[in-house]
């Protein structure tokens, strides 16, 4: 690896845990991700120092998120493995698991509790609470599911506005009350 590979390797490696991945599979990701070609797990773990076995659980972990594709070629049996090449894409797919793994089963505790028969101020309190939350939730996963259809270069034509859009739902805010 040449030296600005090994150091976004290592990083990614390093954010990894605060992501909520280990660090070997961070690495491994990162190491596909940067790579010109697809690589193979002999690869992988010859360039990482890894051993084998971790690199295959690593690469099992990938593929269940859906973060990295396998493809053959003609002639040779092994499994190589790329990611793809939109960043959009890439952050889509996270959002997309993040959201199927965490958020979905909050949305639906929080449903369950909200069905509840409660009658002490406190249970009435926590669902006032809840229904605060699952509304927040559902919103937002509104919002995302917006965002999720939205092509790559309009994604990145509305981060790149950033503030702009505060001041045209001010300007929009403004425009409605002076109709009114």
């Amino acid at each position: 690896m040449t030296p600005l590979v090994r150091a976004f390797v290592s990083h990614f490696g390093e954010m990894g845990s605060r992501w909520g991945i280990n660090r070997t599979v961070g690495q491994i990701y990162a190491l596909i991700y940067v790579s010109p070609r697809p690589l193979n797990a002999d690869e992988i773990a010859e360039a990482l120092e890894f051993s084998r076995s971790n690199v295959s659980m690593g690469l099992k972990e990938l593929q269940a998120w859906r973060l990295v594709c396998l493809r053959h070629f003609s002639g040779d049996r092994r499994e190589y493995f790329e990611a793809p090449g939109d960043a959009w894409e890439v952050f889509r797919t996270l959002a997309e698991e993040r959201r199927r793994r965490e958020i979905e089963p909050t949305l639906s505790m929080l449903r369950s509790s909200l069905l509840e028969d409660v009658s002490s101020e406190e249970d009435l309190h926590a669902q006032a609470r809840m229904r605060d939350m699952h509304t927040l939730i559902e919103q937002f996963t509104t919002w995302f599911d917006d965002v999720q259809r939205l092509d790559s270069a309009t994604l990145s034509k509305l981060m790149g506005m950033g503030a702009t859009v505060h001041k045209l739902l001010d300007f929009a805010d403004k425009f409605k009350r002076n109709k009114n």
